[in-house]
């Protein structure tokens, strides 16, 4: 495993990361394809074995359950020190005033939430699952500090948004004293690459550290085109996200053809070419078989050439970008 500084903030994390959406209970109404605690093992005792350190969950994530089972499974295969937890607010955990949103009330609630759930006294990264355009920047900005100078996080960092939307909110921190975000947790992968217009430039010159969210475009990255997976066929978000453009076919394509010429998988080639992004620190991973970790983690050592890149990314069409708005996001409690 290789590790690397979340930007130019101080906080060093594995170059992958281990996604934990994957682990809840389907009997919370969250997801048909989610791991449950047993089944869910496996995966974190490759990830420890591989030495992938830096975890990511969310309070929405299986409305809770998810982070549950990760707090546990840090008791239990690794010990609290040796991993950096993030975890992430915003999402519908209840109806009443405090149960979603970025507001005070809502942010102060949830932090002590998740960390009950996830049994520590603190977070290393709290994110922001994405803006809320109903609360102020003063204010979400505030209780983001309040939460760090509490010691209940380490660090802060935001998700899914517009690049002078989030320059808005670091500017507002900076214009008050307040804490800044490390990171920009987004949506990055060969079907998406909207962030390299105008998100990854701001990113650079802030030192904020980019954890791409669907590195692997949902699973479609890494399979023959028309193959279909569990999650593909009942996650509702896939056919949101991901269109059946032709162009999508050929970008498919390339990295299968690629991944054959190299004997590697096609996951392995996908994570390859967002790892080689300098503004990435640490693509999130998301498994439900050790294999799959495995197959990421041969990606670090995977350097493509300019032919192979050219390949990949000839393809590429101008698209909306996807993963920001309401209709992207996970069902209500």
């Amino acid at each position: 495993m290789e590790y690397t500084r979340l930007g130019t903030s101080g906080l060093i994390v594995s170059r992958l990361a281990l996604g934990c959406m994957t682990f809840g209970d389907t009997s919370s109404g969250f997801s048909k394809w989610a791991l449950g605690e047993e089944e869910s093992e496996p995966i974190f005792r490759q990830a420890v074995e591989l030495g992938i350190t830096f975890w990511d969950t969310a309070n929405a994530y299986s409305f809770g359950s998810s982070e549950e089972i990760v707090g546990r499974a840090i008791k239990k295969y690794s010990r609290r020190e040796d991993i950096v937890l993030a975890t992430k607010v915003f999402y519908p955990m209840h109806a009443g005033p405090g149960g979603s949103g970025t507001s005070r009330k809502a942010i102060m609630e949830q932090i002590d939430a998740s960390l009950t759930r996830l049994g520590t006294d603190y977070v290393d990264l709290y994110q922001i699952h994405r803006l809320d355009y109903e609360t102020a920047a003063e204010e979400t900005m505030e209780a983001l500090h309040d939460v760090v100078k509490a010691g209940k996080a380490r660090y802060i960092g935001a998700s899914s948004m517009l690049a002078w939307e989030f320059s808005k909110l670091q500017y507002t921190a900076d214009l008050h004293g307040w804490t800044r975000f490390v990171s920009m947790q987004d949506q990055y992968n060969l079907l998406m690459r909207e962030e390299e217009r105008e998100m990854f430039g701001l990113l650079a010159d802030q030192g904020v550290g980019s954890v791409p969210w669907s590195p692997l475009g949902r699973g479609r990255l890494a399979r023959p085109w028309g193959e279909e997976t569990h999650r593909s066929e009942s996650d509702p978000a896939y056919g949101r996200l991901f269109t059946e453009e032709d162009s999508n076919r050929e970008i498919v394509n390339a990295v299968q053809s690629v991944a054959q010429a190299r004997g590697v998988s096609m996951a392995t080639i996908a994570l390859a070419w967002v790892l080689a992004n300098p503004v990435v620190s640490a693509p999130i991973v998301g498994a439900s078989k050790p294999q799959q970790l495995v197959d990421a983690a041969v990606a670090l050592d995977i350097t493509l050439g300019d032919e192979e890149i050219a390949a990949l990314e000839e393809h590429y069409t101008p698209r909306l970008a996807t993963g920001m708005s309401a209709a992207d996001r996970p069902p209500a409690r």
